[in-house]
Formats: structure tokens, C-alpha cells, sequence
């Protein structure tokens, strides 16, 4: 007789286990976000495969001198965009797991579909969809008018299965577009949970290790805008990156959370068109005004975003009050911190 399957109690903001469900999680503090799981064995090819390390690494695991470790910095390879490459620290690291999230509409899809059209003239790519059909991703390729001929294509959910295919086909760059939708056998819970999440992203990291493919996985985001799943998604990966840009805006930022191979808080700027998204060389550009004539009430400063620094101007306007109190209102700004930065200003001396 089969043993029935354990359970535990999961929170669904950071991942942590807890033996019996409770209002708030003790880890994060979040209410209302602990929900039953059932816990199944150790898959069977994670128990008769060694999935762990790095690629080239031996066999079997043992103790190193810190000293003897190369510092021989590992080659990367362009994504043919160069604000993508900025983002991620120069380019591709062969064997990371990259997570790039993003609201519904950004252009996550349209941006890798971009990537793998133009890395696929120069070697061997693989683009994983779940969520929309072979058909669908074909149509969006011709209509913004991209060189498919080398693209190799997946419509699969499995993890087991897509990673046996990666195995045979042997590319350098793999998406799974999404994260959400991919699902392991041997976890008891439906696509999308805590449970299905955390050991999916893990398994594609460790296949990502041992076999130097670099992956890129899709994933949603929550409502606030932060990646959707447990942080423990965010924790397994090398780098995490956020597309995002207005509805009403052409303009689109990739912004890099996590950089295991660069710096964190990279900025890259994309104009979504219709041939796909474009980069746009002087973002500067898009936060001045295009008059040349020297205005008041307005003053142009610089910010440092990453390693890069962007002009940006502030205009102010004065009106007279009919309010017995007047009052100072900035956009963008954090009310407490606006009047500690005047108080600052005023104060003689």
C-alpha cells in the first residue's frame, strides 16, 4: 500500500514551510498567504542524475584551496542588444539562469523572441513556449519581420521532457517562456503553486550548471509589480531583470534586481515600435524638454542609474494659493522626504 503523500504548509510570498497553518507568516510578515501543499518523494531523475555544480566541473565534489581556484573571468556572448547586454553586465554568462519579469504586454516574449532570431544565425538556440501555441509565436516572428530560419523551436510544459530535448540538441541559449506554466512529474500540486515554482526554477538552475546552457525564464509579476512566486525563485537564480514601461508609453525600461555577473540596478531603455523593440541609445533624450531656450522653473540634474548617468529635468511651477495654508506637491516624490530635503535647503547657513 502506497504511503500517502506528507503535508506542510507553505507561504506563498518568500516559501516559507510551517508544520500547521498560521494567519501570518512568521518570515515575512504577510498575512493570509500560508496554504497546504502536498510533499512528494525526491523525483527519480534527480536521484539517478547528478544535477549539481558547474559544467566542466568532476564528478564527483571535493575540497578546493580558495588559491587554486582560476580567476580566468568566463566568457560571455552578446544578446545583440546593447542595453540588454549593459544590463545584464556585458552580455551572457554560458550556465546562468536569468529570470525576467514584467507586467502583461511589456514585451518580455517580444524581446527574447528578438534575441534567439538574431543569436540563432551565429549558434544553436532554443526557444520553450507554454503559454501560447507554435503558431502563435510564428505569426508575432513574420509580423515584426525577424529572420526565423535557424530558430528551433518547443511547445512543451514538462521540465523533465524539455530538459531531455535540451540535453539532445545541446543550445547555448534556452528561454522558458513562462516559468509559471512548467510543471515537474513528481510534485503533487498544480502549475503555477509555490511547490511546482521553486522546484522547476531549481531543477532548470542546476541543469543550467552542470550542462553550460544558459536559460532564461518568464515570470509574472505581482500586482505591486514585484516578481510573482516564492523568493526563493529570486534566491536560486544568477540574475533577475524587470521590463516595464507605461500603457499609454512607448518607452520601456529592463532594470537588473540581482546581478550575480554585474551590477544591480542597470538600466536599459527600449522603444516598443512596430518591428519589435528598439534600443534607444541617449535616454537622456527622453527626459529633457526639446526646447534650447533657458526657461524658469526649470533645471536639468544628473542621476546615477547602475553605471550610468542620465540627465533629467525637474520643472517646478508657482501659482498663487486660495487655500489658507498653501501647499508644496511633487510628483514622484516621497512626501516625508521632500520636505526633509527643503528643510535641509532652507536652513541658513
Amino acid at each position: 500500500m502506497a504511503k500517502a503523500p506528507k503535508r506542510a504548509f507553505v507561504c506563498n510570498e518568500c516559501g516559507a514551510d510551517y508544520p500547521r497553518w498560521q494567519g501570518q507568516c512568521s518570515a515575512c510578515h504577510a498575512w493570509n498567504t500560508i496554504t497546504e501543499v502536498r510533499l512528494a518523494a525526491s523525483p527519480t531523475v534527480a536521484r539517478n542524475e547528478r544535477l549539481s555544480g558547474y559544467a566542466g566541473s568532476a564528478g564527483v565534489s571535493k575540497v578546493q584551496k580558495l588559491s587554486d581556484i582560476s580567476l580566468e573571468e568566463l566568457p560571455r556572448f552578446s544578446t545583440g542588444f546593447k542595453e540588454f547586454d549593459r544590463v545584464l553586465g556585458g552580455g551572457v554568462v554560458p550556465g546562468s539562469a536569468i529570470l525576467i519579469g514584467g507586467n502583461p504586454g511589456a514585451g518580455k516574449s517580444t524581446l527574447l523572441l528578438q534575441t534567439l532570431c538574431k543569436l540563432a544565425e551565429q549558434m544553436k538556440t532554443l526557444y520553450v513556449t507554454g503559454e501560447e501555441s507554435l503558431q502563435q509565436v510564428a505569426m508575432r516572428a513574420h509580423r515584426l519581420g525577424l529572420p526565423t530560419a535557424n530558430l528551433n523551436m518547443l511547445s512543451e510544459t514538462s521540465i523533465e521532457q524539455i530538459c531531455l530535448i535540451a540535453e539532445e540538441e545541446q543550445p547555448k541559449l534556452m528561454v522558458i517562456d513562462s516559468i509559471q506554466v512548467m510543471h515537474m512529474a513528481d510534485i503533487q500540486s498544480s502549475p503555477g503553486s509555490v511547490a511546482q515554482v521553486r522546484e522547476t526554477a531549481a531543477y532548470l538552475t542546476r541543469f543550467a550548471k552542470t550542462r553550460g546552457v544558459a536559460i532564461v525564464m518568464v515570470g509574472h509579476v505581482t500586482k505591486d509589480g514585484s516578481l510573482a512566486g516564492p523568493k526563493v525563485l529570486e534566491h536560486c537564480i544568477d540574475c533577475s531583470v524587470l521590463l516595464d514601461g507605461d500603457a499609454d508609453s512607448r518607452f520601456r525600461t529592463l532594470r537588473s534586481h540581482k546581478n550575480r555577473f554585474g551590477a544591480v540596478n542597470e538600466l536599459g531603455v527600449f522603444a516598443m515600435t512596430e518591428q519589435g523593440l528598439r534600443e534607444v541609445s541617449n535616454p537622456s533624450a527622453i527626459f529633457l524638454s526639446r526646447g534650447d531656450e533657458v526657461t524658469s522653473g526649470s533645471s536639468v540634474m544628473v542621476v546615477w542609474e547602475g553605471t550610468r548617468p542620465l540627465q533629467v529635468e525637474i520643472q517646478a511651477l508657482v501659482a498663487h494659493s486660495m487655500m489658507a495654508i498653501p501647499r508644496r506637491v511633487a510628483v514622484g516624490l516621497d512626501q516625508s522626504r521632500r520636505s526633509l530635503l527643503l528643510a535641509v535647503l532652507l536652513r541658513p547657513g
